[in-house]
Order: C-alpha cells, then sequence, then structure tokens
C-alpha cells in the first residue's frame, strides 16, 4: 500500500495529548485519525455532511473497523491519510485507508458504514444519488458544476446561501443584504453532485472596463474545500469576457488571504461595513 493508491489524502501534525510517556500515539489515536479523514473525504465530495444528509433521508454509521499495526507514529509527526471507497453494497459503504509518515505505512485499516435510518438506524439502501457521487469522484470527475446568470434564473439558489451565510450566521440585517443591483448582476452558483448549491457570488459593472465581485457567500461546511476558489474562477471569466480588464471587490478581513492568493491585491485602508472590518482589493487582467 502506497500514498499514490488513494485520491483522497487528509494531513495531520501528531499532537503532544496524543502520545504516551514513550512519545508514540496511543492506538485508539489512529481511528480517530481515520475519522477525520472521513470528515474531509465528504469535504471532498463538495457534500455539506448535515445538510445532504438530510436531504438523502438517512444518515450514515459506522458498523465495523479493522486496523492493522505496521509502526508506531511518534510526538510532531506530519502524517498523510490516505482513503478511499473500495466497495459499495446495497446498503453499505466499504472504506480502505492507510496511514503515511512519508512514503512509509504506519497503519492500514478497513472501515465498513452502513447507510441507515437516523432514529431506528435500520440499514436502508444506498441513495442512488449518493452512489453516483462517490463514484463520481474516485473516478476523478468534477464534483460541482458552476453556473452563471441572472437573477431570474440563479435567484432562489443564491437566495438561500446568502440567507445562511450573511443574515443567519453572520448577522447582518435583511434590509442591508438585499438591493436593486441584483436585478443586473451577474450571478454565479456552485452546485454539487447532489444539487445542492454550496457556493454563489455576483458580479456588478463598477465602471467601464471594471467589475465588481460581491455577496461572496460559500457554505460553512465547504470553506476552504475549493468552491470558493471555483465561484471566483467562473465570475472573473464572465467578467473578461464581457470586456471587462479589471476587477475590484470588497472583502472580509478574515478572506483577505484567500482573495491574495487568487492575485488580489489591497487597496487603500480598512474599514467597517454592516459591522465587519473589510478592506478594499483589486485584480487586473494583465496577471489573470
Amino acid at each position: 500500500m502506497k500514498p499514490t493508491d488513494f485520491r483522497h489524502h487528509h494531513r495531520l501534525r501528531v499532537r503532544w495529548a496524543e502520545v504516551d510517556m514513550q512519545k508514540i500515539v496511543f492506538n485508539p489515536h489512529y481511528l480517530a485519525y481515520f475519522d477525520c479523514a472521513i470528515s474531509d473525504y465528504w469535504r471532498a465530495l463538495a457534500m455539506p455532511y448535515a445538510a445532504a444528509m438530510q436531504r438523502l433521508g438517512g444518515d450514515i454509521f459506522l458498523r465495523k473497523t479493522a486496523v492493522e499495526f505496521n509502526a508506531s507514529a511518534e510526538m510532531d509527526d506530519r502524517l498523510d491519510i490516505g482513503l478511499r471507497c473500495d466497495r459499495i453494497g446495497a446498503s453499505s459503504m466499504t472504506f480502505v485507508g492507510g496511514i503515511f509518515r512519508g512514503d512509509r505505512l504506519l497503519t492500514a485499516g478497513e472501515l465498513v458504514y452502513v447507510f441507515a435510518d437516523p432514529a431506528t438506524q435500520t440499514s436502508r439502501p444506498v441513495p442512488a444519488p449518493l452512489r453516483a457521487l462517490i463514484e463520481a469522484y474516485e473516478a476523478g470527475q468534477p464534483v460541482t458544476h458552476v453556473q452563471t446568470g441572472d437573477w431570474a434564473a440563479l435567484g432562489d439558489a443564491a437566495r438561500a446561501l446568502r440567507t445562511a451565510v450573511f443574515i443567519e450566521e453572520q448577522g447582518i440585517a435583511r434590509a442591508d443584504e438585499w438591493d436593486e443591483a441584483d436585478a443586473t448582476a451577474v450571478h454565479a452558483v456552485v452546485t454539487n453532485l447532489l444539487g445542492m448549491p454550496v457556493a454563489t457570488g455576483r458580479l456588478l459593472q463598477q465602471a467601464p472596463g471594471e467589475g465588481r465581485i460581491g455577496r461572496m457567500a460559500v457554505d460553512r461546511a465547504l470553506r476552504g474545500s475549493g468552491v470558493g476558489r471555483q465561484l471566483i474562477q467562473a465570475l472573473q471569466q464572465a467578467a473578461f469576457e464581457r470586456g471587462d480588464r479589471r476587477i475590484v471587490l470588497s472583502a472580509q478581513r478574515s478572506a483577505e488571504g484567500f482573495y491574495q492568493r487568487l492575485g488580489y491585491v489591497p487597496e487603500g485602508a480598512p474599514y467597517d461595513e454592516v459591522g465587519i472590518a473589510h478592506i478594499g482589493m483589486a485584480r487586473s487582467f494583465e496577471n489573470l
């Protein structure tokens, strides 16, 4: 078993609380490492777990696990947990995993999960959309798609995401969130293969040749998963196709690093907007 045997990888560093007096990892923590990798696996599928399970009418329960120990992880080791779905049965899903330090296999594991009724925990058939999503991911196929369009086409999905992120999570007043610009903006929505919208944003015409990206909202469970980057790229492409040569945006300070990694640079001094710290940022198509 090698790290290259797996499409999905979760990386972590061994902490002091996870080792014994010999500075090697307690055996039960290896199961926790696999559990962290499974949680990250659902994110890689662009699947907000709780909302997706509610949509699918069930939940996933661990039925059986087997672990083979080859060598010990130690304090401050950087570990790579590889994971793949090896088989999907009628109601069960078997995952095979390996915990590596570099190329050395420390621990191998097999985890069997069952899709079941959340109240009674009685098994149910794995839903066809979930089966198709896992199979697409393991085959290296895209697990999301992006739509761009007007408010009439994408408003319902965009409204649901912006309500969850800006109004419910960040406490922005409803009156401050909705404006007339939605009617003329180009909107983008990222949707997963379950048909769930997971990210949205809009593009305005700031000035001739200059676009403004705004109202960027990503499902809380999927931040850092790549869907935000996918959304920005779609809006940038829409701006380029209509002839814009520069894009500006108002970034929340907590997201400044995200935009910098995409080539945006700060402009001017920080400021507050609806009680949240922001900073202006911009990028030209010369370095797109």
